[in-house]
């Protein structure tokens, strides 16, 4: 029997009703307690029908989503938060199936996501709005139907209040829970969103959504769009579009006509594109049409706005690290001095689970290390490579690699626990420094790390020193802790 909660987080509609009316009516396992959370900034009476189970109700300000699941799943007590949202609609079978679902997972799995069924029109195309709401369905990590473990939760911190609104604050928290390692498995039971009427400005109201975007980009690089599984979007022809308007409009009181003209020309071809590419995937009708060619004019120009407003307003939020750095010998592979046979290469506990699991999070990944061996005449660079390479076929690839081959007295500006290597993994990435975290088990790699002005977890083993592991800030008891700390000490 699995021991869930239900977290609903809801502004007092009406459709939470009818959701509560469902669990009360569905057979299988019972929750240990429905937490709904009313964000409204000043609570009213909710539409709470008789409930066979234990509803508690509790108040977050009306603060946003992310503030309100929050507030639900810390009140909560069950080992899973089954968290939906106030405007779906389960079958009769959901505990039963979520049961299945959830059974048997391993602990290195977090959460378990609902697939989420919107019934759209059969007899025409949808609507804007329509499409809106059916990208639910192939949306990755949305929270209408999503459990999660609770100790996970715990572990990173829940969700990010600075999304205030509905919209990428799922994708941030699953997210940050795959670069903690985790899985997050789709479950098999289906939930159903139905199509609501928005109203005919909504495709504007959205594009608040991109002051979100902005903190997306800000935590995790401009490649954050491929990391939560979407294609680009279109700021860029936003931006240029807006721009082309603001020119003509400038240029005109400047009585300049013939660059009022090329201006007006970009923008009206850019709003032109925009607009039909809207238009021929809907109905066609004289009123879907007269809304798109409106908000077609006025969605660039207030997604710009709200792009500048995100970037400026969020330009020095921290991020979880863009770049893990490790150190090869005892951290990645076991150690063997002067190593020059690439048959002797034995990885570490937890490497082979962990790097593709930060690959496919987007975490870019580099080593460090010192060999000395060549300069020693010990190991050749060609058995250095091999052994590298061999590195590489059992651990995957990696985004770079820095070597220093100096031996002690050489004067070199690139040996640990000198901060040249990690200067230059982090050029070679184009990350910044103090968007990496180096892992490794002597002191040399933590202090190379502060002199690079990044920060340094160690792996302590048999042969670090006790007064090293004394000194350290962050300690770790094996690689897979250590990633987890790495990507769990800020949000």
């Amino acid at each position: 029997m699995i021991d869930y909660s239900v977290v609903i987080p809801t502004t007092g509609r009406e459709s939470l009703r009818t959701l509560l009316e469902a669990l009360d009516g569905a057979s299988g396992p019972a929750p240990r307690e429905i937490v709904v959370v009313d964000d409204r900034p000043s609570p009213h009476e909710l539409p709470l029908p008789p409930c066979r189970h234990r509803i508690e109700v509790v108040f977050s300000g009306g603060r946003g989503p992310a503030a309100a699941r929050n507030s639900g799943w810390r009140r909560a007590r069950g080992d899973w938060i089954a968290f939906l949202d106030d405007d779906v609609v389960v079958g009769r079978d959901w505990p039963d199936r979520l049961a299945e679902d959830l059974a048997g997972l391993g602990p290195e799995t977090a959460a378990s996501q609902g697939r989420i069924v919107v019934p759209l029109p059969v007899d025409r195309r949808p609507t804007d709005d329509e499409r809106g709401t059916a990208g639910l369905a192939t949306a990755r990590w949305i929270t209408a139907d999503m459990a999660y473990r609770r100790s996970v939760l715990s572990a990173v911190g829940g969700f990010d209040e600075r999304f205030p609104r509905a919209y990428r604050e799922d994708a941030d928290l699953a997210l940050r829970v795959c670069l903690a390692g985790y899985v997050i498995a789709s479950g098999a039971r289906t939930t159903t969103h139905p199509v609501r009427d928005s109203g005919p400005l909504a495709s504007l109201r959205a594009q608040r959504g991109n002051a979100d975007n902005a903190l997306m980009r800000r935590k995790y690089g401009r490649h954050w769009r491929a990391r939560i599984g979407e294609g680009p979007g279109r700021i860029r022809r936003h931006l240029a579009c807006a721009a082309a308007g603001g020119l003509t409009v400038l240029f005109r009181l400047c009585h300049n006509r013939k660059a009022a003209a090329v201006t007006a020309t970009v923008w009206a071809a850019l709003t032109a594109e925009f607009a039909i590419a809207r238009i021929r995937r809907g109905p066609r009708t004289g009123a879907e049409i007269g809304r798109m060619l409106v908000t077609s004019v006025l969605i660039p120009p207030a997604a710009s706005w709200h792009r500048l407003r995100g970037q400026l307003r969020y330009r020095h939020a921290s991020g979880p690290p863009l770049a893990l750095l490790f150190d090869r010998d005892d951290t990645l592979i076991e150690d063997v001095p002067y190593l020059a046979d690439p048959e002797k290469v034995r990885p570490m506990p937890g490497a082979e689970t962990m790097l593709p699991r930060l690959r496919a999070a987007g975490v870019r990944l580099g080593i460090i290390s010192n060999q000395s061996g060549v300069a020693k005449d010990l190991i050749s660079p060609e058995e250095l490579a091999a052994v590298n390479s061999r590195v590489e076929a059992l651990l995957g690839p990696f985004d770079t690699w820095q070597v220093c081959i100096h031996d002690r007295g050489d004067g070199c500006s690139c040996r640990k626990p000198g901060p040249g290597l990690i200067r230059q993994a982090a050029h070679a990435l184009g990350v910044a420094t103090d968007r990496c975290v180096i892992i490794g088990d002597t002191e040399a790699d933590v202090l190379a790390a502060e002199g690079a002005g990044a920060r340094g977890i160690l792996v302590p083993t048999a042969k670090t020193r006790p007064e090293e592991v004394q000194r350290a800030q962050l300690v770790a008891r094996d690689l897979t802790e250590a990633v987890r700390l790495a990507m769990g000490v800020t949000r």
